[in-house]
């Protein structure tokens, strides 16, 4: 098929540069536009300060970024927003209203029932909520969000622990990456030799996103923690199952747990989501972060403390898997569900 037109919002960030990664190689899209802030508008993506493991190609590094104009972005076959929730909340609308399909990092919106919450293999369904979208507000394109990125590492597990054996509760302990807080999000002074015991809203998020994905009601309790680690959000999780488990059991099912994305071959996605580590170690971020690409989530420890009470430990790429890459294999899913 003809490449599929992209444009890019918030291309300078931390999330913005993973999306313009991932999508420079990509098979279906071609990026044909970036913007950002003011303060970056008129520069080359490569004057703006790159940051990542790998250089953008020749071709993408040379493009000009422009300053945010609703009415100037082009009719293209996704918008993918980066921005700040706060000018999102502004943005994604009137971009929705003008027709355009918008895939968005961005965490205003996620709670609203008309607006899908999706990670791909969990909850492809909800795409079919744009429709509502279309009624309700009038819109002619819409919005699809991502969850929170911790919400999305976890969630993943949970899947096929909830389908198999029932979930009554969960506790989870997170210990997330700097840079989910974006480039400037903690000073280096603040988490060098450090552990930073909360993330302002980041508990709040998980809890409510959790059970919208999951559409279930069971009882979720939440501690999150920022550390000094570059990439990889690390969770350890306690589960309260409604039926008895085999913990070799459990990690069969997590190791074969496939969705819709994996059915379908979509390019994004990985051949298994869910990796099992045997090794007591592990999974750790410098080793595990780029589990299939950085699309695959890693899963170790998994033990059975007493009857019905299940521990594990997950990690997964914040900003490929949790952010940009879940984004990317949305829009896969929405071309071939068209």
């Amino acid at each position: 098929m003809d490449r599929l037109k992209v444009y890019i919002l918030g291309a300078t960030g931390l999330v913005g540069q993973r999306y313009v990664q991932l999508l420079a190689k990509h098979p279906w899209f071609e990026i044909v536009g970036l913007a950002a802030s003011e303060k970056n508008a008129g520069k080359t993506l490569a004057q703006t300060g790159w940051v990542l493991e790998e250089p953008p190609p020749p071709h993408i590094a040379e493009m000009k970024i422009e300053r945010l104009d609703v009415e100037k972005i082009p009719r293209v076959d996704f918008v993918f927003s980066a921005l700040p929730s706060e000018v999102a909340a502004k943005v994604e609308p009137q971009l929705a209203t003008r027709g355009h399909m918008v895939l968005s990092n961005a965490s205003n919106m996620r709670m609203d029932p008309d607006v899908p919450l999706v990670v791909p293999e969990i909850n492809p369904e909800d795409v079919s909520l744009l429709e509502r979208q279309r009624v309700e507000r009038g819109w002619s394109g819409g919005v699809v969000k991502k969850p929170n990125c911790t919400t999305t590492i976890l969630n993943l597990p949970l899947k096929p622990i909830l389908d198999e054996w029932g979930i009554e509760r969960i506790h989870v302990v997170t210990m997330q990456a700097l840079s989910g807080a974006g480039y400037s999000g903690v000073p280096s002074v603040a988490i060098v030799d450090n552990l930073i015991p909360y993330i302002r809203g980041e508990e709040e998020k998980v809890a409510a996103e959790t059970k919208k994905i999951l559409k279930t009601d069971f009882e979720i309790y939440v501690t999150t923690t920022r550390v000094p680690i570059l990439d990889g959000h690390t969770e350890v999780v306690y589960v309260d199952t409604r039926k008895d488990f085999d913990p070799t059991a459990v990690a069969d099912a997590l190791a074969k747990f496939k969705g819709l994305p994996q059915e379908l071959k979509l390019p994004t996605a990985p051949e298994r989501p869910i990796e099992v580590r045997p090794q007591i170690d592990r999974p750790q971020p410098r080793l595990d972060r780029w589990a299939g690409g950085g699309m695959a989530v890693v899963v170790g420890r998994i033990r059975k403390l007493a009857p019905r009470k299940l521990a594990f430990v997950v990690l997964g790429h914040n900003t490929v898997r949790g952010a940009a890459g879940n984004s990317i294999l949305t829009a896969e899913l929405l071309v071939k569900m068209r």
